[in-house]
C-alpha cells in the first residue's frame, strides 16, 4: 500500500542552491517515491546547479522555472506556467531564505532598515506571496511545507535578523493555515537542526553550535539532510492530513532541552 500517495502529484520545490540543500534532499525523496517536481530558481547558476543534479534523474518528470521571490511579477509569471505546464499543484516547499551578511556579523543592534525589511521581504513575506499565487492552482488542497530554525524562537548567537525573519515566517505559516484551511490546503514549518548547508556558512558560530547540539540534544548527535527530507515527505503525504499550523523540530530533540 502507497502510504504517502505522493506518486504522479506535483510539487513545487523552491530553493535548490546546491546538492547539500535541504531542498535538494527533499526533492531527491520527491523523486523516488514517483512525484512530478517542478524547481524554482533565481540566478541562472543555481539553473545550472540543478540541472546538473537532475542528470541522473532522466527519466523522472521535472522542470526549472525562475521565480525570483522579491518580485511579485516573477512569482504569478513562475506559478500560472507552472499551473499551465501541470495543471493541478499538490505541494510546495518553500525553502528560501535570505539577509545580508553584515546583519548577521554585527550586533542585532545595528541591523539598518533595508537589511531588516530584506530579509522580512525575503524570508517570511515570500511565503505569503508563493502561496496566493499557488491558489488556483491547488485545485485539490494540498499541503505547503516552510523551513524555519530554531533561531525563530530563542536567540542564537550570530543568526540576528534571520531569527526574527523566521520567527514572522513561523507566524505567517499559522496564519496561511487558518486561512487555506477551508480550501484542503494544510500550511506547517519544518524546523531543522544545524546541517552543513551554503546558507549555514553565513552564520559565524555554526560549528560551535553542531558541537554543542551534539552534547545537549537527547539523541546526542546533529540531524542530516536525509532525516528532514523524511519527515518534510510525511508533511506533504496523506499521512500528515489532520496536521496544520505546526512547527516540526527535526534536531534530535535538542529544542527541548533547557
Amino acid at each position: 500500500m502507497d502510504l504517502l500517495q505522493l506518486k504522479d502529484k506535483t510539487i513545487v520545490v523552491m530553493g535548490v542552491a546546491n546538492e547539500r540543500s535541504i531542498a535538494w534532499g527533499i526533492a531527491k525523496k520527491l523523486l523516488e517515491v514517483g512525484a512530478n517536481v517542478i524547481f524554482t530558481y533565481r540566478k541562472e547558476r543555481s539553473k545550472s546547479k540543478i540541472e546538473k543534479l537532475l542528470a541522473d534523474y532522466t527519466e523522472h518528470t521535472t522542470a526549472t522555472i525562475e521565480c525570483d521571490v522579491n518580485s511579485d511579477e516573477s512569482i504569478a509569471k513562475a506559478f500560472t506556467q507552472i499551473g499551465e505546464q501541470f495543471g493541478t499543484i499538490h505541494g510546495i516547499v518553500h525553502s528560501v531564505a535570505f539577509a545580508h551578511a553584515e546583519d548577521l556579523k554585527n550586533r542585532f543592534v545595528e541591523t539598518t532598515r533595508e537589511g531588516y525589511a530584506f530579509a522580512q521581504d525575503t524570508s517570511a513575506y515570500s511565503l505569503v506571496a508563493v502561496a496566493k499565487a499557488a491558489l488556483p492552482y491547488m485545485t485539490e488542497g494540498g499541503s505547503i511545507v516552510t523551513m524555519s530554525y530554531l533561531g525563530a524562537q530563542r536567540v542564537l548567537d550570530g543568526y540576528n535578523v534571520m531569527g526574527v525573519a523566521k520567527a514572522a515566517l513561523e507566524a505567517a505559516m499559522r496564519y496561511l493555515a487558518a486561512d487555506l484551511g477551508a480550501e484542503g490546503i494544510r500550511v506547517n514549518a519544518i524546523s531543522a537542526g544545524a546541517i552543513r548547508t551554503l546558507a549555514a556558512k553565513g552564520v559565524p558560530s555554526f560549528n560551535t553550535i553542531l558541537h554543542k547540539i551534539e552534547e545537549t540534544a537527547p539523541l546526542k548527535r546533529n540531524t542530516n539532510q536525509e532525516e528532514v527530507a523524511d519527515m518534510t515527505l510525511v508533511m506533504l503525504s496523506h499521512l500528515s492530513r489532520g496536521v496544520t499550523g505546526e512547527t516540526i523540530y527535526i534536531d534530535s530533540g535538542y529544542n527541548i532541552m533547557g
